[in-house]
């Protein structure tokens, strides 16, 4: 197919929708799960950081379950914007709440999880530059990792192409053995995002609407969805305990000391 007329012009540069709606319930505590701090900082931030080094002009949190406290923790950027989330109702619904803050956007929309501070701009801008270069509706940037257990994978098909994401609780038996997960790293085309949306339905089982559902319902409409393993299995680290959000603590200030020391001048001389 021919290239449209329009196909040369710029593009927008790339907006940002955070997922910060949640509770966190296994944290032991009341908060939310994304004000808790990452390297002496709300993880949400770290997040933020990561949108916007890689070159996002439009970030959007989705706030809710005590809205307030993640309003304050973004407190120090003031080009965030906010949608809220009043009921818990999945992260499809979560994305939908966003809907109205995009009705003239044309470009490509990142959606990412405010309690994953171990993205990094080097991924984002490998899925940004992915999802360009195929034209694609959706592009999902995976990773592969040893124990995929809680995870939704990544189904192929015989060619390698995408198929679908299975959650966890939803897998056969074959389908349990794939490695290759969805860590929530999505791309969208503004447009095809929410009008996919709109034909998600509620999980029979959760009553939720899933995210999830949008890259099939894509394929299902004629549309194409790339998928790159692109994430480091290390980023991957889940935050559900206040074990586990020591164990991300310790990975994040590490990656920094590394970075520092990475850009300070060699000694000597």
């Amino acid at each position: 197919m021919s290239a449209s007329p329009q196909s040369s012009a710029p593009r927008p540069a790339p907006a940002a929708i955070i997922l910060a709606a949640g509770k966190g319930t296994r944290m032991r505590s009341d908060l939310p799960k994304v004000v808790f701090p990452i390297g002496g900082r709300p993880m949400v931030c770290a997040v933020v950081d990561a949108c916007r080094a890689a070159g996002c002009k439009r970030i959007v949190a989705i706030v809710g379950y005590k809205q307030n406290l993640v309003r304050e923790a973004l407190a120090g950027y003031p080009d965030v914007e906010f949608a809220v989330q009043e009921e818990q109702l999945g992260t499809g619904h979560a994305v939908t709440c966003a809907a109205s803050l995009f009705t003239n956007f044309t470009g490509d929309v990142l959606v990412l999880c405010g309690d994953g501070p171990l993205i990094r701009e080097a991924t984002i801008r490998t899925m940004l530059r992915t999802h360009r270069d195929s034209a694609a509706a959706a592009t999902l940037a995976t990773s592969v990792i040893q124990d995929p257990t809680g995870y939704g994978r990544i189904a192929r098909n015989p060619d390698g192409s995408f198929r679908a994401i299975v959650e966890h609780k939803n897998c056969t038996p074959a389908e349990r053995e794939i490695r290759e997960v969805n860590p929530s790293y999505y791309c969208f085309r503004s447009h095809d995002l929410f009008a996919a949306l709109k034909s998600v339905t509620r999980n029979p089982v959760s009553g939720e609407y899933y995210l999830t559902d949008v890259p099939e319902l894509l394929l299902k409409q004629g549309r194409s969805v790339e998928i790159i393993e692109a994430v480091p299995p290390e980023d991957v680290l889940s935050i559900n305990t206040p074990e586990d959000l020591a164990n991300v603590d310790a990975v994040f200030k590490g990656r920094s000391r590394s970075g520092a020391a990475a850009q300070s001048p060699a000694s000597g001389g």
